[in-house]
Parts: structure tokens; C-alpha cells; sequence
């Protein structure tokens, strides 16, 4: 075990005391293989974030099984304050437990700034503890801190980048390692690098800081350095930065591909799907080998990139102890991929073409069924159960996050915000919206990330926690329906974010495009701060289809009806910032019967069977091949029984598109903001 780990483990001992208290407010014990080592120790950590849904908890779970002499879920509970006043807590808490451990950075890294430790993710704590214990003799101020932070934890000592193939050698190894830097340590870099004059008036932080800003600028320094190359053909990315209007966007921007330091690590971002390659028509003799894998001359070209990104795919599928960010970033080079796989042609493309794709789909299920098994022993292991305890600072990490990411997004001056929840959306499908805005021209940019559904991957589940904000222990009232959506809504923003039920709208049903104009007139007139809009078309679409690409072609005609585009314009000029998500995925399945037992109101979801009673689950897993997992925050009689493997609970041998179960395109769906291109740098 390392010595950070050790550190803050050296303060809890489970036999001590079964009751325990920690003033977090700098999310210490967030990390991810920290709470496993809790975990592994006998304790559970329980967040007091909201004071009344803790205590529900608290009494059902601990208390009463405490109170009646039987062991309760853990042997020792953890109560996690977000602040560092312990006496906010209940009384009864307080008298109970073991006086408060204090995790302060302040305190546990006192030669460094605090300021500046307190920018570092909690994962990346184990590094610098070691290089604070090893290479600090006396105290650094704010400005040393951020050098030593940045040399030690994130390799980069920006007094040492002199030249532009320096730089873009050193952005380009962060960002591929998804090692985006902390805001403050950005602009402490382009400071510096600034007052050398490099890049002079050119947004380095940005680049720094956010991997989609710096991905649109290589994105665009690609396309222009193959002109040089005389290669022209179609843009398979973000329009045209002559079409941005009077922005950020500096297409004088050049990279120098042809380095070595750097054209690696540029071939290996075509591979993961993070850069997209220019479709030619013909390659002249003098083009370089090692520009091929940024460019697309024939479709057999299109076949072998894909092939490429495969292999390249199977190698990456996260290990079962893997961190949400891991898993995350996966998901997307997954739904990338299948998305590329489903614009392959297939029985019209002839016998080599066909013979081709069959090689092509038993590969991608071999990676499927691994990363479905990884998945489900990382579920099982009860890392899904610490996700509910991640701070929706930079993003929300689950679906039930998104309010409280959006009130502070808000909070930051984003005053009126948009959630366009798309039902059903797996990312392969949002990859799909994208590329036909992309080829539409439509003057957009997109920060693309991901978050976590809630299982059972089902509407009403997730759908519901993801408007409400609450786990659905806490609505385990109207969990098999979603009546209460819009009141759930309403609720927490009048409650958590000062904003009252008039300035906030919900609406539902919306796919057809003659909606529109009744949307747009309503929400000119009433004017909200917040919106909430469900669109149910694909969530149709993927129930009347018997495999993806046939959903991914049946998305395509719908798109073509203009709704995307007219909807995301006209909200953009209204000034809102659009955020676009879903509550769950979708994944081929084929049938294996129905469990005679068994009800959810939520009759689509087909993948999984819901069980009051754990009798009645047994019994069914006892005949079929199904899967049971206790998934934390779920009402104590809500037990689920998954359909195992790529299999659903249909007529035996029927093909289905299906959700409700853990595979990662239904349970990581996309959490992309909508940006106008002008002015995006």
C-alpha cells in the first residue's frame, strides 16, 4: 500500500469504535481506491450532504440494527462532512461517535500552498504525498507550490518548453493521459510561457485545461497541414473555422506534425477515435506513410482504421478495480468505434465486404463480453456504490449529479441552462446527432464527456433520479412510474437553486419537428432560468428495431427532419447553455424467455426483472441465466435480476434492442455541452 493510503487509513481502526466522523471539505476520502481500502477494512463511508435523506438512511440501515443488537451493513460507519464543522452533525451522531477526524490538506501537506494542493484530484494525491515526504525540505509559496505540483504530479516544467514543438509535445502527452491540468496551474503555465512570448495572445490555458478546446485546434491544424501536403477532400469533424465568424479560433495556428515527439502521439489519437481523419480521394506518391492514419481514401481504407481502432480497443478494457474515469473514457472510444462500425457497408457491399464485416462483429463482441464482465465485477465490488459519494464539481458522475452541476453552473453565470435529456441515448448514438450536425454545417462545438446511469438501467429509475437529484431510495414512491418527473424538478430548483417554479419549465414527449413552434413560442413568452426537455424519439426507435444499425439508420432519417439543429439553434440564441445527456444506453440482446415472476412498470425494460422479495428473485435465477446485484441507493424491496451476458428476458431466440442491464453502452451514456462555435477557442 502506498504511503498517502497509509496515512489516512493509520486513522481509522474498525475495532475502536463502529460510529466515526470525517470533516472532509477537501474530498480526501473520495478517492476511489481509498474507499475500497475502507471498504476492505469493514467500513462503509455515508455522506450527510442532505441532512434528511441521511438520516432516513442512517436509521433504516445502522440505527435499528444497532439498536436491536444485529450486525448492520458494515461493521463501522464513516459520516462524511463536506466542511470541516463537525458540530453541524445531530447531537445523537456526535455523542456516538468517535471524535472527528480532521482530513485538511492544509493540515497534511504543510509545506505546499494550500491553494494550490487543493486543485489536485484526489487521486493524484498519492504522488504528491510521496514527493511532499521526499523532495520538500522547507515551505514553498503559491507560485513554487504550482511549479513543484506540476513537476511532480503532472511531469511538466513549463520554464523548460522553449519551443513550440516543446509545447505541443507536452499538451498533447497530458491530454492523451487525460491529464487535463487544474484551471490555476493552466494559467500559471501560460504565464509563463506568455512572457516568452510564445503563443502571445493565444488561449494556452484553455488548451491546458480542457481536452475538447485543444482537441478543435489540432482538429483544424491537421486539416490545414494536409492542404499544405496538397491533400483536400471532406471534413469528418467541426465545420470550417471560416464559418466561426470573428472568434477565438486561430487557423494561423500551426503544429508541427512532422516531429517525431509529436506525430506520435497524433497517430495514436486518430487510433483512440479522439481526432477524426480527412476522407480523401487519392493520395499522391509524395505524402508521407505516417500521415495515412490521420486520412480515409476508400472504403477499404475505412475498413482498416476501423480494424486499427478495434485492436486498439480490446487492449484498453479497464481491469474490474479500474477507476469511473477509466470506465468513462472507455465508453467513449467504445461508442466512437461502434458508431464508425455502423457507417460500414454491409450485405450491399458484396461477398469481400460482407465477409469482412462477419470478422469485424465477432471481435467486437469479444471485447463486449469482456468488458461486460469487467463491468459487472466492478459493479459487484461495489465501486458503482462510490460514485454516489463524487462531488458534482467538474461534472456530474451520475445522472442524479446533473441538478446539482447545472445549479452550479448557473451559480458560475450561466444564467438560463437547457438539459435535453435524449431517452435512450447510448453514446455510439450521440455520435450519430453529432456527425449529422457536423455534415450539416451547423456553426457548433462540443465538450464531450460522460456519466453514470442508475441501475436497473430503466426510465423510471433513472430518468427520475436524474431530474429530481435524488437516489431512488428516495422516491421509492413513484419509482415504477414517471408521473412526478416535472414536480421532482421543480422541486429541487425551487429548494436548492433559489429559483422559483415559474422560472422553470419541463417538458416531455418532444421528437416531431412541428413541436417546435409551440415550444419555442412558450418558452419566448414565459422566459424560464431552467429548462428540462425529454426527447423520446430514439428511445421509439431502438423498440421497433432488432439491432443497432438499424437504429442507428432509423436516427439518421429523423435527423434529417431538422429537429436537432432547429431546437439546438434556437435555444443557443436564446442564450441558454445547452447541456444534452440521457438516463440510459441501449444494447443488442437476444431473448431467453420471461420469468413467470417479476413486475416493473417500466415494461421496456427488458433486460432486467424487478423482485420485491429475495425468495422470489432466487427462484428465477435459479432456471435462467440472469445475474443479482445489491446496487446501493435503491429502495431496500427494489431487487433487480439482470438478464446475463447480451441476452433479455423475450421470446427465446428473438433479437431486440433492449436496456435495463450493466454493459457499458447502457449504463455510461454521454454528458456533452452544446456550445456555439463562435467565439469557442
Amino acid at each position: 500500500m502506498n504511503q498517502w493510503h497509509q496515512h489516512i487509513l493509520g486513522s481509522f481502526t474498525a475495532d475502536l469504535s463502529r460510529l466515526w466522523i470525517a470533516c472532509d471539505p477537501d474530498g480526501v476520502l473520495l478517492d476511489e481506491k481509498l474507499l475500497s481500502e475502507l471498504r476492505a477494512r469493514g467500513f462503509e463511508v455515508m455522506g450527510y450532504d442532505d441532512p434528511f435523506g441521511f438520516r432516513a438512511e442512517y436509521e433504516e440501515r445502522y440505527r435499528a440494527a444497532w439498536d436491536a443488537g444485529e450486525p448492520a451493513p458494515a461493521p463501522a460507519l464513516i459520516v462524511h462532512l463536506s466542511h470541516d464543522n463537525a458540530n453541524d452533525l445531530p447531537w445523537d451522531i456526535v455523542d456516538s461517535a468517535r471524535p472527528a477526524i480532521r482530513l485538511s490538506l492544509a493540515e497534511r501537506f504543510p509545506r505546499l500552498a494550500y491553494g494550490a494542493v487543493r486543485q489536485v484530484a484526489p487521486e493524484l494525491l498519492v504522488t504528491l504525498f510521496d514527493a511532499h515526504q521526499t523532495e520538500l525540505q522547507s515551505a514553498r509559496g503559491e507560485n513554487e507550490s504550482k511549479d513543484f505540483i506540476l513537476e511532480h504530479v503532472y511531469q511538466l516544467t513549463p520554464r523548460s518548453i522553449r519551443t513550440a514543438v516543446d509545447f505541443w509535445r507536452e499538451v498533447l502527452r497530458l491530454h492523451f493521459a487525460n491529464r487535463a491540468l487544474p484551471e490555476p496551474f493552466a494559467e500559471h503555465v501560460a504565464g509563463i510561457l506568455h512572457g516568452r512570448g510564445l503563443f502571445a495572445s493565444q488561449p494556452v490555458a484553455e488548451w491546458l485545461s480542457s481536452r475538447n478546446a485543444l482537441l478543435r485546434v489540432v482538429q483544424d491544424a491537421w486539416y490545414r497541414y494536409l492542404e499544405k501536403l496538397k491533400l483536400e477532400g471532406r471534413r469528418v469533424t467541426e465545420p470550417d473555422p471560416s464559418s466561426y465568424g470573428a472568434g477565438k479560433i486561430r487557423t494561423e495556428i500551426e503544429i508541427p506534425f512532422d516531429h517525431t515527439d509529436v506525430r506520435a502521439i497524433i497517430d495514436s489519437m486518430f487510433l483512440d477515435g479522439s481526432l477524426r481523419p480527412l476522407a480523401v480521394s487519392g493520395i499522391p506518391a509524395s505524402v508521407p506513410g505516417w500521415v495515412r492514419a490521420g486520412i480515409v481514401e476508400d472504403v477499404w481504407s475505412r475498413f482498416a482504421l476501423v480494424e486499427k481502432r478495434i485492436d486498439a480497443l480490446a487492449a484498453a478494457v479497464p481491469d474490474a478495480d479500474a477507476s469511473h474515469k477509466t470506465w468513462g473514457d472507455f465508453a467513449k472510444r467504445h461508442g466512437e468505434m461502434l458508431s464508425r462500425v455502423h457507417d460500414l457497408p454491409g450485405k450491399d457491399g458484396g461477398e469481400r465486404l460482407v465477409a469482412r464485416m462477419v470478422e469485424i462483429g465477432e471481435r467486437i463482441k469479444a471485447i463486449q463480453t469482456l468488458s461486460d464482465e469487467r463491468l459487472q465485477a466492478w459493479v459487484a465490488a461495489r465501486h458503482y456504490a462510490d460514485l454516489i459519494l463524487q462531488p458534482a464539481t467538474k461534472g456530474p458522475v451520475m445522472v442524479h449529479h446533473v441538478p446539482r452541476f447545472l445549479r452550479q453552473r448557473r451559480s458560475a453565470g450561466e444564467t438560463r441552462v437547457a438539459l435535453l435529456l435524449f431517452d435512450g441515448l447510448a453514446f455510439d448514438q450521440w455520435v450519430r446527432i453529432r456527425e449529422h450536425l457536423i455534415a450539416r454545417q451547423q456553426p457548433l462545438a462540443f465538450d464531450e464527456n460522460t456519466t453514470f446511469a442508475w441501475l436497473p438501467t430503466v426510465t423510471s429509475v433513472s430518468r427520475q433520479a436524474l431530474f429530481s437529484g435524488l437516489r431512488p431510495r428516495e422516491f421509492d414512491d413513484s419509482i415504477g412510474h414517471t408521473n412526478r418527473e416535472e414536480s421532482l424538478w421543480k422541486a429541487f430548483w425551487q429548494n436548492e437553486g433559489g429559483v422559483t417554479p415559474t422560472e422553470v419549465m419541463y417538458r416531455r414527449a418532444l421528437r416531431h419537428v412541428e413541436q417546435l413552434d409551440l415550444l419555442q413560442t412558450e418558452i419566448t413568452d414565459r422566459k424560464p432560468k431552467v429548462l428540462g426537455l425529454v426527447i423520446d424519439e430514439v428511445d421509439e426507435r431502438l423498440h421497433k428495431e432488432r439491432n443497432k444499425k438499424d437504429v442507428a439508420s432509423s436516427i439518421g432519417c429523423w435527423l434529417d427532419t431538422g429537429f436537432v439543429e432547429r431546437l439546438f439553434a434556437f435555444l443557443l440564441g436564446e442564450g441558454f447553455s445547452i447541456y444534452v445527456t440521457a438516463d440510459h444506453g441501449n444494447v443488442d440482446a437476444v431473448g431467453i424467455g420471461r420469468p413467470n415472476q417479476g413486475v416493473i412498470a417500466e415494461t421496456r425494460g427488458e433486460r432486467v426483472r424487478v423482485y420485491r422479495s429475495e425468495p422470489l428473485r432466487a427462484s428465477s435465477a435459479a432456471y435462467l441465466s440472469t445475474i443479482s446485484l445489491d446496487i446501493a441507493g435503491l429502495p431496500a424491496n427494489f431487487m433487480p435480476l439482470f438478464a446475463g451476458g447480451r441476452s433479455a428476458f423475450v421470446p427465446n431466440g428473438d433479437q431486440v434492442v433492449a436496456h435495463g442491464g450493466v454493459s457499458v453502452e447502457e449504463l455510461i451514456v454521454p454528458f456533452v455541452k452544446v456550445l456555439n462555435a463562435q467565439g469557442v477557442g
